[in-house]
């Protein structure tokens, strides 16, 4: 196993800390969750970047970096629900991303199970990644930091990742269903 696929799974690791943390009373477990999800969420860039750049893709971290991506975001969204930092209207674009991470998950497994190609990820999904995790850190972190305006900066990110999560979900599904149809025709 290399050391991308390593940070991978250190990511994977770090998800029930970052709950466990998120459920400790008082500001010092939110600010420890929102620094631990940072730098989980961090090496989800950093282990695909080194894996290319050291020519050590592997089938196994290709596999887990997904699962550690949903993981982490989707207890992370699942916490924040539990403590009642997303409420009301703010509750819906959790409902959309982890509704999405649901519906990919479905796609790629029925792509592989035809041998269909795999979609590539575009630039509007990275950059949704990168807008749901800095939202979620701000989120975690939310009023335990004392910086004026976290929760609401944190929620208006939260939105602008929920409207690239719709879109580029809906982007994957027509990619899918078409190569799902040109697999069923061959």
């Amino acid at each position: 196993m290399n050391f991308p696929t390593w940070l991978t799974l250190a990511r994977i690791l770090a998800t029930p800390v970052v709950a466990f943390l998120m459920a400790m009373d008082g500001p010092r477990g939110s600010i420890l969750a929102a620094a631990l999800f940072a730098l989980a969420a961090a090496t989800d860039w950093l282990d695909g970047y080194l894996a290319r750049k050291w020519n050590q893709t592997s089938t196994l971290g290709a596999m887990l970096d997904p699962i550690a991506d949903k993981l982490i975001v989707g207890i992370t969204l699942a916490m924040l629900l539990w403590l009642g930092a997303l409420s009301g209207w703010h509750v819906a674009p959790a409902i959309i991303i982890l509704g999405r991470e649901i519906l990919v998950s479905g796609l790629r497994e029925a792509m592989a199970g035809m041998n269909a190609p795999r979609i590539p990820s575009s630039f509007a999904a990275k950059i949704k990644t990168a807008a749901q995790m800095v939202a979620l850190t701000l989120l975690t972190l939310g009023p335990a930091s004392g910086i004026l305006g976290i929760v609401q900066v944190g929620q208006a990110l939260l939105w602008v990742a929920a409207g690239l999560t719709a879109w580029t979900g809906a982007s994957y599904l027509r990619a899918a269903l078409t190569a799902l149809r040109k697999a069923d025709a061959a």
